[in-house]
């Protein structure tokens, strides 16, 4: 996956703000918009842009408790990590999920709108499952910083 200077500005800019027209990242990035769309396209099926989203309020959408939970299996072999990362995929409650390196196997972020159904998750997610050994869940007082933006090094020409 390559990418230049202008490459780096347009992914700079699309970070902050995906909504913008091509014609404004354009103009930002030194480009015709004909030209940004091009590079945007390519950056897409590169796989350099993997999404574009939008960061969505767990409290507005009434999902106000947040937990990192890390998660230790049983045994790690390759069909239980792959059956886990398939649960991970498919559970709405599991925002997004690490497979991670040190004490524990994965990192979790859930959601969930009460105390009571978080609990519910957990008997079915965990408890139900003979390959977790065990789990430990931290509550989130407060997002201090959200995003996906990913610093990005200008390569030298």
């Amino acid at each position: 996956m390559q990418y230049d200077r202008t490459d780096a500005r347009i992914l700079e800019i699309v970070q902050k703000n995906n909504r913008l027209t091509s014609e404004v990242i354009g103009e930002m990035a030194g480009l015709s918009a004909t030209a940004c769309q091009r590079r945007l396209k390519r950056l897409r099926s590169d796989g350099i842009i993997e999404a574009d989203v939008s960061i969505v309020s767990p409290k507005a959408v009434g999902r106000p408790l947040q937990m990192l939970v890390l998660v230790s299996l049983e045994r790690e072999r390759a069909d239980i990590i792959d059956r886990f990362k398939k649960a991970i995929k498919s559970s709405a409650e599991v925002v997004n999920g690490f497979y991670v390196t040190g004490e524990a196997d994965f990192v979790l972020y859930v959601t969930a709108p009460t105390m009571d159904e978080y609990e519910q998750f957990t008997r079915r997610f965990f408890y139900e499952n003979p390959n977790i050994k065990g789990f430990k869940t931290m509550v989130i007082v407060d997002r201090v910083k959200v995003g996906f933006a990913i610093p990005i090094e200008s390569p030298e020409d």
